[in-house]
């Protein structure tokens, strides 16, 4: 297992209790003691599944986890990291902002932390590169999520999935009544607006393929070229036709966004949302299993029907501690992962983590698995600068559409003034 090789490396010569299929021998000791201190962006349901993720770590080795959540999870790093008291791990805000701390000097190479062989051999080789930074290693994933689902309430909408968005647009004609056909919800505190980013650039992604994609993220493409301003203008006609118009959108927060799914009468009939979202149909709604389910986005053009677009949760390491060390390692096992997956709402990058709770979840895993091309989160990739006013961007273009060209206009001279990609 790569994380008794980790441990050993470590603690030598002691090996790691764990789940006792690892195996040790009556000399061995697996205590090492002491804390190590996490930062992440966790509350609520995900930070309770963190917890439990490492409840066993905690137990096996006599370190105790110490876990701060923020919603300002980029600011708190920057000042440990200016005040010389990072923590010891932490989730990073996304791969654009990981490649700064990286070549800021702030993160770990973990090439001498975990058993990297057996990581790579693990995980999807797209999540590999991502965390990545000038040849080094120096972020991982411990859990994923599949985004540009469309979910809907099968008691509502029972006409069946349909294969391309033109035949979305008839099917919600003939389902909805007199609902409206989208739910679209932006709220999210000092992040709001990433929800409409997701759909923007689900919208580029499959309508203009994967090299459009990647130019726009990486700076090459401008953001008034006639692929971008038709991505925002898709997303527009979605506004248009979304319960409760514009200013009901931009109020309300992302984790209600998929409320009405459910309402009697329902408000609308399709929720556009990653894979999370079915943690907050049951805390919000109230909705029980077999009141939802999704199909994947319709496809805009075939040739780019099996892309995906998702996300991760990227962990790295600021000081370089034996608990630390030891927490890093024990977070890539598939014991651990499996963990927080099987409580639903997460999926695994890990390909030996298989214990999906629900057919919904082995749905979702397979489509993350077997994309033709898989793209991360662009907004997640930007310099943090630029994904401020792309946020800032959506929002505004959501209240007053008829300033999209003004809007794309400053997102262009934003992104001339930074350095994009990881």
């Amino acid at each position: 297992m790569a994380f008794r090789n980790s441990l050993r490396a470590v603690l030598l010569p002691a090996c790691f209790l764990m789940f006792a299929i690892l195996g040790c021998t009556a000399n061995s000791d697996p205590h090492i003691g002491g804390t190590v201190t996490v930062v992440g962006s966790w509350s609520g349901s995900e930070e309770e599944a963190f917890l439990a993720m490492v409840r066993p770590f905690e137990q096996q080795t006599g370190v105790s986890v110490q876990y701060t959540g923020t919603r300002d999870l980029n600011g708190l790093l920057w000042q440990g990291v200016a005040q010389k008291n990072p923590p010891d791990v932490a989730g990073l805000p996304g791969p654009g902002q990981m490649a700064e701390f990286a070549r800021f000097g702030a993160l770990q190479d973990l090439s001498s932390v975990i058993d990297v062989s057996q990581y790579k051999n693990d995980t999807v080789p797209t999540f590999i590169d991502l965390g990545t930074v000038d040849g080094k290693l120096v972020g991982v994933f411990i859990k994923a999520t599949l985004k540009g689902l469309i979910w809907y309430n099968p008691r509502v909408y029972t006409i069946g999935a349909p294969s391309t968005w033109a035949a979305l647009e008839t099917d919600a004609q003939l389902a909805k009544r007199d609902s409206n056909t989208w739910c679209v919800a932006l709220g999210s505190d000092a992040t709001s607006g990433w929800p409409g980013t997701d759909w923007i650039e689900d919208f580029v992604l499959r309508q203009s393929g994967p090299d459009v994609y990647d130019n726009w993220v990486e700076g090459k493409l401008p953001w008034t070229s006639p692929e971008i301003k038709q991505a925002f203008q898709n997303y527009g006609n979605v506004v248009a036709d979304s319960a409760g118009g514009a200013s009901n959108v931009i109020a309300t927060g992302f984790q209600d966004g998929g409320d009405g799914l459910f309402s009697d009468p329902p408000s609308c009939l399709f929720h556009h949302q990653a894979t999370f979202m079915t943690e907050f149909f049951k805390s919000q709604a109230g909705a029980r299993d077999g009141e939802y389910d999704f199909f994947p986005f319709p496809a805009l053009d075939s040739r780019f029907a099996n892309d995906v677009t998702g996300a991760g949760d990227l962990f790295g390491m600021f000081r370089n501690t034996p608990q630390s060390r030891a927490l890093m390692s024990y977070l890539l096992t598939p014991e651990a992962q499996s963990i927080w997956v099987s409580r639903g709402g997460a999926l695994s990058v890990n390909v030996n983590v298989t214990n999906y709770p629900d057919d919904i979840s082995k749905r979702a895993a397979q489509i993350l698995t077997s994309a033709d091309r898989f793209r991360f989160d662009g907004s997640d990739l930007m310099p943090e600068t630029l994904n401020e006013a792309f946020l800032q961007g959506v929002i505004e273009y959501t209240r007053n559409p008829g300033e999209l060209d003004q809007i794309l206009a400053q997102l262009d001279t934003v992104s001339r003034n930074n350095v994009t990609g990881p």
